[in-house]
C-alpha cells in the first residue's frame, strides 16, 4: 500500500493506492453521510460493482448510471444525474462516490461540487489513465461543443481509492492510452518514471503487477505533490498540462470520436517535443528520444484530414489561454519542463505538422 498527502486550504485528504482497495471502501465515508451515491457506467459496474457494494459493508446506496462516452460528458448529463438523486431523495447529508474512468471522475466529481451547492465526493478510479491522472487534484468538469472541461469546478474529494487489480479487465486500448499520461508524467518531473517507461516496455504493456504499481505510484505521488503545491493552476500545476493544449484541440477537431484523451495527449506530447526543439530548448536528439518513447506505445489512430491550421483556432479558445495568449508547456529536459507564452504560430504549425505527420 502507498499514500500520498494531498494539502490544499480547504481539505487534505489521501490518495491510496493499494490492491484490492475496494474490499475496504466503505471504511472511508463518514458516518454522517446519510445516503450514497455511487455514479458509474454499466459497462464498469457488471465487471466490479459487485466487489465494491461488498467493500461498501452493508451501506446503502443508490446507482446513477452514466450512459458513458466523450460526447455524453456534458451538462445534460449532469442534470439529469442531479435530478435522479433529487428524485431518490438526496439532500445535503448525502455523498457521492465516482467509480469509473476519467469522465466518470470528472462527472461525478462536478456533479458533487453543485449539488446542493456542493457535498463530499470519493473518487475509485478504474481506468490506469484516471488512476494517474483525472482523479487525483480536485479538478471536475463538463465540456462544451467549443472545447473540453470549458465548464467545471475545483472540488477536492475526501479520498482518492486506486485498485490497481481493476486494470486487469482493462481493454487494451484504454490500457494504451493511460500508459501516454504516465509518460507525461515521467516528462515533467521524473526521470526514473521515464525510464522505466522507456526501458521496461514489456513489463508494462504485459501489466506486470510491479511494474503496474510502480508507475502508479509515482504518476500519483507526482500529481500530489503539484496539487498540494498549486491546487488551482496559479502557477507549478500547470506542467501537468504538458501535450494537452494540441491534444485538447484534436479531440474537440475530431468530435471525441477518433481519439481516447490519451492518444490525443500522445500527439501533443510529440508536438510539444517538436516545439522545445524549434524554440531551442532541447536538442533534436532529445526531441527524437521523448517521441520515441511516445511512438513506442502506440498505434495511434491516423491523422488523416485534420487540418493543423484548424487547430491552431482552436488553442485561443482552449480553458488555458489567457486573453488569447497560449501557453505552453515545453520540455527543457527529461523530469524538467517550462510553462511560456509567446510562441509564434508559425512554428506551432510546423510542431503540429510534425506530430500528425
Amino acid at each position: 500500500m502507498s499514500v500520498y498527502p494531498v494539502k490544499t486550504p480547504d481539505r487534505s485528504y489521501n490518495a491510496v493506492v493499494e490492491r484490492g482497495i475496494l474490499r475496504r471502501a466503505g471504511s472511508f465515508i463518514p458516518a454522517k453521510a446519510a445516503q450514497v451515491f455511487v455514479v458509474t457506467t454499466s459497462d464498469v459496474w457488471d465487471l466490479h460493482g459487485a466487489s465494491l457494494a461488498a467493500g461498501l459493508g452493508g451501506k446503502a446506496f443508490h446507482r446513477i448510471i452514466f450512459p458513458g462516452g466523450e460526447e455524453r460528458k456534458r451538462l445534460s448529463s449532469v442534470e439529469t444525474m442531479a435530478e435522479e438523486m433529487m428524485r431518490l431523495g438526496g439532500d445535503r447529508s448525502c455523498l457521492v462516490i465516482a467509480f469509473g474512468g476519467g469522465i466518470v471522475n470528472d462527472l461525478g466529481g462536478f456533479l458533487a461540487a453543485i449539488f446542493m451547492r456542493g457535498v463530499p465526493v470519493i473518487q475509485i478510479p478504474t481506468t490506469l489513465l484516471s488512476q494517474v491522472d483525472a482523479a487525483v487534484g480536485g479538478k471536475t468538469g463538463a465540456n462544451l461543443v467549443s472545447g473540453k472541461n470549458l465548464v467545471g469546478a475545483f472540488h477536492q474529494p475526501l479520498a482518492v481509492l486506486t485498485d490497481p487489480d481493476v486494470l486487469m479487465t482493462l481493454p487494451e486500448r484504454e490500457y494504451r492510452a493511460g500508459l501516454f499520461e504516465v509518460i507525461k508524467h515521467g516528462i515533467i518531473r521524473s526521470e526514473p518514471l521515464f525510464g522505466l517507461m522507456r526501458d521496461r516496455k514489456q513489463d508494462v504493456l504485459s501489466r506486470d503487477p510491479e511494474a503496474v504499481e510502480e508507475m502508479i505510484s509515482e504518476s500519483v505521488r507526482i500529481k500530489c505533490e503539484v496539487v498540494s503545491a498549486d491546487e488551482k493552476e496559479a502557477g507549478l500545476r500547470r506542467i501537468l498540462n504538458y501535450g494537452h493544449t494540441v491534444g485538447h484541440a484534436i479531440e474537440a477537431e475530431t468530435g471525441y470520436q477518433r481519439y481516447l484523451h490519451g492518444e490525443a495527449v500522445a500527439l501533443g506530447m510529440k508536438a510539444a517535443a517538436h516545439l522545445g526543439r524549434l524554440t531551442g530548448r532541447i536538442s533534436g536528439e532529445l526531441a527524437g528520444e521523448l517521441n520515441a518513447v511516445v511512438d513506442s506505445y502506440g498505434p495511434l489512430p491516423p491523422a488523416n484530414g485534420i487540418q493543423p491550421e484548424q487547430l491552431l483556432r482552436r488553442l485561443a479558445k482552449d480553458k488555458k489561454a489567457i486573453q488569447g495568449a497560449v501557453h505552453w508547456v515545453l520540455p527543457r529536459g527529461i523530469g524538467d519542463v517550462e510553462v511560456t507564452s509567446g510562441v509564434d504560430e508559425a512554428s506551432v504549425l510546423r510542431a503540429i505538422r510534425a506530430a500528425l505527420a
